[in-house]
């Protein structure tokens, strides 16, 4: 009973954006659509009859649509901006507006698919509608370890309506883990969320807004007790690390409206042997470590390489249980540097990794949550107004970066998943690109390999190909440091059975000549 009241409930509060999703929309230009994405790829032989069309496709995905309130949902403004807007039913949804269909010229190569990839996540949603596309790919047929009649599906939603864990979710939502999913019924409670007239928009605005300098007192007053304590706790070194100035970069101007996506991949059974080269290191710590090495032979070769670290901003999520299902931007962010100014790369994990758990200490200690909260307490129309004219006149160029690139790390299922039969490949994170951000690092997880997709914008960054075998270049060095400290550790051990054999040849000499010593393998 409580559930179903639950439930009635919040099919009938009205959903507002957060102070975060707020600024990913006042940021949306012709040039900076933010809205992020994947590219997946999946193997339609697992389907039955081998074979998977567009209608299929179409069919699966709108049969699945209650499962996620981003699909259905669209923008209504509050009048004049002067608060945040609502989320809303969209009462004309139609679903082959969503989902398009393309294929590659031949002969259907990796490059072919980059270059369509990052044409699609160049073009911005249509805001009026809900915020997501899907366009299937066909025409991979030369692409290594993909199985020929394989196709694409590129998802773009934009980043007011998620994060990378509530993506995720939606990801959930429209796979499964047989090629055969059964679709549970709709709820029979009411699903649609009722829409806030102009007048109570107005009149929670005036509130909201009213409220916000108390609300500004309590967070101040609830992250201070943890701020000081740290504060008192650093050392020198602590402060020389956090005094790093931030280096500006080709990577930190304003950016164009044309994109450049690559990929890489790895195991991850190779990503923990790196990990035991660095006491209590983390995946994120060998993933920032490998970054920082693309960057530092990127920009070398360039010779663009600054002295001081680049610094990668590193989003956390603080979403609750009980948010699993919301809409929006559950982060707050660590700022981490990537040791580029570090040529040895053992060096730079050790130093990713302590810079890494430092950034963590201070978020612990303020609070993540607190931090992420902070973002509601400024006046919608003033940080509207803000977040456009810093795009506008080009302020990027002007003022110093707050970071270099940003570095996420979404994990992702370690069993396959199908959707419409077609068993996933591979997939690849798309982030968005804006001023003094123009390169994104996506790090995703699935099946025992993790994959390194960078999104930038095409004038910075014009070779992305080149920049690929930068990051590959760091992560097989890291490897080939992993194999050599494995093959050292177990020529530690060889020794003591090493003198055992020796001390048996002794024995076996007493009675056999020389020549018939044994051979240690």
């Amino acid at each position: 009973m409580a559930g179903s009241l639950g439930k009635l409930i919040d099919a009938w509060a009205p959903d507002q954006l957060t102070g975060l999703d707020a600024f990913f929309l006042a940021a949306e230009s012709s040039r900076t659509p933010m809205h992020i994405g994947a590219c997946t790829i999946y193997d339609p032989s697992s389907a039955p009859g081998g074979e998977v069309r567009l209608k299929d496709i179409m069919k699966h995905v709108e049969d699945r649509v209650h499962r996620a309130k981003t699909f259905t949902q669209k923008l209504k403004q509050v009048p004049l901006d002067f608060d945040r807007p609502y989320w809303v039913d969209d009462r004309e949804f139609d679903i082959e507006f969503h989902i398009r269909h393309i294929a590659l010229p031949q002969p259907g190569d990796w490059r072919q698919l980059c270059i369509q990839v990052a044409r699609l996540h160049a073009r911005p949603l249509d805001l009026s509608k809900p915020l997501w596309e899907m366009t299937v790919i066909e025409g991979l047929d030369n692409i290594p370890h993909v199985p020929k009649g394989s196709y694409a599906i590129v998802v773009k939603i934009h980043h007011c309506a998620i994060d990378g864990m509530s993506g995720v979710k939606i990801s959930e939502a429209i796979h499964s883990l047989q090629p055969e999913d059964q679709v549970e019924p709709y709820e029979t409670l009411p699903r649609r969320r009722r829409e806030v007239g102009a007048l109570e928009q107005v009149a929670r605005a005036g509130f909201n807004n009213l409220i916000k300098p108390w609300q500004a007192v309590i967070h101040a007053g609830r992250m201070a007790p943890g701020a000081l304590k740290y504060a008192v706790g650093l050392s020198r070194d602590d402060f020389r690390l956090f005094g790093r100035t931030v280096p500006r970069t080709r990577f930190n101007g304003v950016v164009s409206g044309q994109r450049a996506i690559e990929s890489v991949e790895a195991s991850l059974g190779e990503v923990k042997k790196i990990r035991a080269l660095v006491a209590d290191a983390t995946v994120n710590d060998v993933v920032l470590a490998v970054v920082g090495g693309g960057l530092h032979r990127y920009l070398e070769s360039k010779d663009e390489l600054p002295e001081d670290s680049l610094v990668a901003m590193a989003p956390i999520s603080v979403r609750k249980e009980m948010e699993q299902g919301s809409l929006g931007n559950q982060v707050s962010a660590m700022s981490i540097p990537l040791g580029t100014d570090i040529p040895d790369a053992l060096e730079r994990l050790q130093f990713t990794h302590d810079a890494a758990m430092k950034s963590k200490t201070a978020s612990n200690a303020v609070g993540a949550r607190e931090l992420s909260e902070v973002s509601k307490l400024a006046p919608a129309m003033l940080s509207g107004v803000a977040t456009r004219l810093y795009s506008r006149l080009g302020l990027a160029n002007q003022l110093s970066p707050m970071f270099n690139t940003v570095v996420t790390n979404v994990p992702g299922p370690p069993v396959p998943l199908y959707m419409a039969g077609a068993r996933m490949v591979t997939s690849c994170g798309i982030g968005p690109v804006m001023d003094s951000m123009g390169l994104f690092h996506a790090v995703t997880s699935y099946c025992g390999h993790l994959r390194l997709t960078i999104t930038a914008c095409r004038e910075m960054l014009p070779d992305p190909a080149f920049y690929a075998s930068c990051m590959q270049e760091s992560w097989a060095e890291y490897i080939a440091l992993a194999e050599a400290a494995e093959k050292a550790a177990m020529a530690a051990k060889e020794p003591s059975a090493g003198n055992g054999a020796k001390r048996k040849t002794k024995k076996r000499k007493t009675k056999k000549r020389s020549d018939d010593r044994p051979t240690l393998q």
